[in-house]
């Protein structure tokens, strides 16, 4: 008897597992079927569940409408330095607070807490002036600069950072290595897995990103993703197909970015549960 309730009851979770897979994959799959057809069949009733033969002529569209290897090249550039500076960035710092003692570091550590309760549409207006100032407006450093030091990824950092004992630390200074070798050599290899969390944290603010762009941003030649997607939604006919292929062509990336620093995603981000 208990042994069928514990089959019924697996069969059950499998059951809502299966469903629950199957609503969160339904979303993707729908926009990759739309993003195959005419504009004119994707909201038809019934509607087609299979591909259809329009892929082609829908990539010929979008790439007329915002020419997309430009649009693309804009987005990883953009992207990808904005990741690899803000994680050694933000590493950099975490080790500071987790292993070092100076005057004031309590306070300083608490302030960069309370910036994440600040909401970001509050710095718009400074930072579109400081951009003005600096003249950056449609540029990159202009994207990429303003948020380089992110308050969660310091966080996170510092955390996994006060995991590692200080007896390896202090071994390279006795043996006669420096702050920075020590850094580079011994802290950044044993928290591998905590900076690709943080990095697909990063790589993905930055890749959807889309207030901040639009603002600064104000050349088709200099658009990202978002922007030039965003600029398909107009008062005029709306071409869902090519929108459907724009939106699928631009999860391509973090998907294969996800995929690559999966096995150290979940280690990374339990890494910064330890106590205080």
């Amino acid at each position: 008897m208990e042994g069928s309730k514990k089959i019924s009851s697996k069969i059950v979770i499998y059951l809502l597992l299966i469903a629950g897979v199957v609503l969160s994959i339904a979303p993707f799959y729908w926009m990759i079927v739309g993003s195959t057809l005419p504009s004119g069949e994707i909201f038809r009733v019934p509607p087609k569940l299979l591909p259809g033969n329009y892929l082609a002529k829908n990539f010929q569209t979008l790439n007329e409408s915002l020419g997309i290897a430009k649009i693309f090249w804009n987005s990883l550039f953009i992207a990808f330095v904005y990741t690899l500076v803000s994680t050694l960035i933000s590493a950099m710092a975490g080790y500071a607070f987790a292993k070092f003692t100076f005057k004031g570091k309590t306070v300083f550590f608490f302030i960069i807490l309370c910036t994440l309760m600040i909401p970001s549409q509050v710095t718009l207006i400074p930072l579109f002036e400081m951009m003005v100032t600096f003249n950056w407006l449609n540029t990159y450093q202009a994207i990429i600069l303003p948020t380089l030091a992110s308050p969660f990824a310091i966080y996170l950092m510092r955390q996994n950072m006060r995991a590692v004992p200080d007896s390896i630390i202090e071994a390279s200074r006795i043996d006669g290595a420096g702050e920075l070798r020590i850094f580079f050599t011994v802290i950044l290899p044993v928290t591998r897995p905590a900076m690709a969390a943080v990095a697909i944290f990063l790589f993905m603010s930055q890749w959807n990103s889309l207030l901040w762009p639009l603002i600064t941003l104000n050349s088709k030649e200099m658009f990202t993703l978002p922007v030039a997607l965003s600029s398909l939604i107009g008062m005029a006919r709306i071409d869902y197909g090519q929108l459907m292929l724009g939106t699928t062509l631009s999860t391509i990336p973090i998907m294969i970015f996800f995929l690559l620093l999966q096995r150290h995603f979940i280690s990374g981000i339990l890494g910064g549960s330890v106590k205080e």
